[in-house]
């Protein structure tokens, strides 16, 4: 059965049981990140691990590189984080030969240096291991029990894993396409990339949305890409056999969706045909990715939780514990078991 009134167009394989609010105070959305590499305490590179509350990650590491005296450049941190949270995570600043500044001097509000150490290299984005999230829902309505049932499911089988409304901001799809038209230019790289990041996930929605639709989103077909649970590894899947099918079962193997660009996106037969059926919906999205020369990627069509609880606070109120990898969103699965409504 497939859910109805699915927030932003998407689609679940499940009816939705619950209503509820989330973000009602910023507290109620925590994310803490798991790091990928801890700093050793020597090198040029200074990281701070600062807790935010109501800011993005943006804004900070500007703020960092305003008080260091850098080039926004020399500052790095491995992902966005929610602005709407409070959130705590690593950010690096070079300073080769040089004393560090005072970070408690006049830390914007809703910033907190939490520790702070050396290290020989920068953060990059894309370095970590993952998000640790605490989700309290408010003002549930719904059905409770079937609620705890699929989430034992969603625990067990994984659930579809849809790009959250984070990556497309307010406005960034929008601003993406004219853009991507020549009627306007981003001011800045980061800016360039929140365009590009917002119109790949359009397109990578849709396919997803459509393997949802067919029920193929959790299953491997010829043609597809493979993607090996937990890693980047991926491989084409020519044809299926009993071995792959039972891989796919145990969520071993996922199947892949598009992040678009120019070059070939390594699928086949029907697959291929219904990704460039999706992207032709986004056909100026997809055109100016191909000229700006993205490089093609693959993401998995199946989010599996590292770790997924939850409790009742009360009849009204559910707090959810997730850990996800990189690029998973916990709002994928407060909203795969709950319409939410957010106070931005």
């Amino acid at each position: 059965m497939m859910s109805a009134g699915a927030p932003e167009g998407l689609l679940y394989p499940w009816a939705i049981p619950l209503r509820a609010r989330l973000r009602a105070e910023p507290e109620d959305f925590r994310v803490d990140e798991i790091a990928a590499t801890e700093p050793e305490g020597e090198g040029e590179h200074v990281w701070l691990r600062i807790r935010k509350t109501g800011l993005n990650s943006e804004t900070v590491a500007e703020w960092i590189a305003r008080v260091a005296g850098v080039a926004r450049s020399a500052v790095g941190y491995a992902g966005r984080k929610d602005r709407h949270a409070v959130t705590t995570q690593w950010f690096s600043v070079q300073l080769p030969g040089r004393a560090e500044p005072d970070w408690s001097e006049g830390p914007p509000a809703g910033v907190e240096v939490l520790t702070r150490r050396r290290h020989g290299r920068k953060l990059k984005t894309g370095h970590l291991a993952g998000n640790r999230f605490h989700l309290r829902l408010r003002d549930v309505r719904g059905d409770r029990a079937a609620a705890d049932t699929l989430l034992e499911r969603m625990r067990q089988r994984g659930l579809p894993h849809y790009f959250g409304e984070q990556r497309f901001g307010h406005a960034n799809l929008e601003r993406a396409r004219m853009w991507l038209a020549g009627r306007s230019r981003p001011r800045n790289r980061n800016q360039r990339s929140l365009y590009l990041s917002a119109a790949r996930a359009a397109i990578f929605n849709a396919v997803l949305r459509r393997r949802v639709e067919d029920g193929s989103w959790d299953q491997l077909l010829s043609g597809d890409v493979a993607n090996l649970d937990g890693s980047g590894s991926i491989f084409p899947v020519a044809t299926i056999d009993g071995t792959l099918r039972a891989r796919c079962e145990r969520l071993d193997l996922h199947p892949t969706g598009p992040l678009w660009g120019h070059g070939d996106p390594g699928t086949g037969g029907t697959v291929r045909a219904l990704e460039a059926a999706a992207a032709d919906a986004f056909g100026d999205l997809a055109r100016g990715l191909e000229r700006e020369q993205m490089r093609p990627g693959r993401r998995p069509l199946r989010m599996r939780p590292g770790r997924l609880a939850w409790s009742w606070e009360s009849d009204e109120t559910l707090v959810l514990e997730i850990e996800l990898g990189p690029g998973g969103y916990a709002t994928g699965v407060a909203g795969a078991v709950a319409l939410t409504s957010a106070v931005d």
